[in-house]
């Protein structure tokens, strides 16, 4: 039922591999504009806020796949953008982390503005009347508390990340899903054990971030 993983026709090993890199790329870029897209919805500057507002309202409600097609049709078929130039699968890879990061960094927002709320406002009131600005206040006394509260939320979306570059397939990115969808077109009479060898793939990948991150959430609590 198996033979197809020893026959050496498919790099099961090498699709996940490309999976566990569009994670890792995105979840680094979602977390670095989604802290930015917080500050901007916390921001005392009313265009900030609109700005950020609108985005994530917007991005969050559109579809991923409507997302990482339009990075592809849009940026690299029409614009000529193709962020480094290279061969079409390098370009499809940047392109896939770009769309994943988009549409990621407004989950990361709104987890991370949660995080903000708990923080007691009279902490950043003693700061601003300790003549701190509102950057110094937020990267000094609110964020380093919000991150410490919002431990499990970004486990969730990180765990969300890693299922949904399975979109990348729809651009060409050699990743899970796309071999899985050559393997189920040529293994017609394996296709429970196709199923459950990507199954099992995912939650290997998953399950121990889930737990990894869920301890270090209760390690690092903000006791009130």
């Amino acid at each position: 039922m198996f033979d197809f993983l020893t026959s050496g026709q498919y790099d099961v090993l090498g699709a996940f591999w490309v999976t566990v890199q569009l994670t890792l790329y995105s979840a680094i870029g979602s977390l670095i504009w989604g802290t930015i897209l917080a500050g901007m919805r916390v921001s005392p500057v009313p265009i900030m806020r609109s700005f950020g507002t609108a985005y994530v309202n917007i991005v969050r409600n559109t579809p991923l796949t409507l997302l990482v097609l339009g990075c592809s049709l849009g940026l690299a078929q029409t614009l000529t953008i193709t962020l480094g130039g290279g061969t079409s699968k390098e370009i499809g890879f940047r392109l896939a982390i770009l769309g994943l990061i988009a549409y990621t960094g407004t989950f990361v927002c709104e987890a991370l503005r949660s995080g903000i709320n708990t923080v007691p406002v009279g902490q950043a009131e003693a700061a601003r009347a300790l003549g701190l600005s509102f950057f110094q206040v937020l990267t000094l006394i609110v964020l380093p508390q919000a991150f410490r509260a919002v431990v499990a939320p970004l486990t969730n979306v990180l765990i969300a990340l890693t299922k949904n570059t399975t979109v990348a397939a729809t651009i060409g990115v050699a990743e899970a899903a796309l071999l899985m969808k050559e393997m189920l077109e040529n293994e017609t009479d394996a296709l429970f054990a196709v199923f459950a060898v990507f199954a099992l793939g995912f939650v290997v990948l998953t399950l121990p971030t889930g737990l990894l991150l869920g301890w270090v959430a209760k390690r690092v609590a903000v006791k009130r």
